[in-house]
């Protein structure tokens, strides 16, 4: 049966993270998905090498983010100098899919 309340998915899903997880983890999935808020939300075009949007895309099919401090390289090596996404990339997670680096780099919204 399906809710009648659309987030009643989503506040499932933050349950199960709260059992799993730790407050500070969960709160960081949140700043992963959300952190984007207040943000410039663009990158220069010359920072997304075939390089970035490889090691991108691979982390969102595969849903394996392990490579986010690779992809901080990458961004860095063609450029990329704002502190808030690298050191979001090289943060300790856990990033998951929705990620908003990974959703700047791959274009999607």
């Amino acid at each position: 049966m399906t809710s009648v309340f659309p987030w009643a998915g989503a506040h499932a899903a933050l349950r199960l993270a709260q059992a799993v997880w730790s407050r500070e983890e969960c709160a960081r999935l949140v700043e992963c998905v959300f952190g984007l808020r207040g943000r410039t939300a663009a990158l220069a075009p010359q920072w997304l090498t075939g390089t970035v949007v490889a090691i991108a895309a691979d982390m969102y099919e595969s849903r394996d983010f392990s490579a986010m401090p690779i992809l901080a390289d990458a961004l860095q090596d063609a450029g990329c100098d704002r502190a808030d996404i690298l050191n979001h990339c090289r943060g300790p997670g856990p990033h998951v899919r929705g990620c908003w680096v990974v959703d700047l780099v791959l274009n999607k919204e």
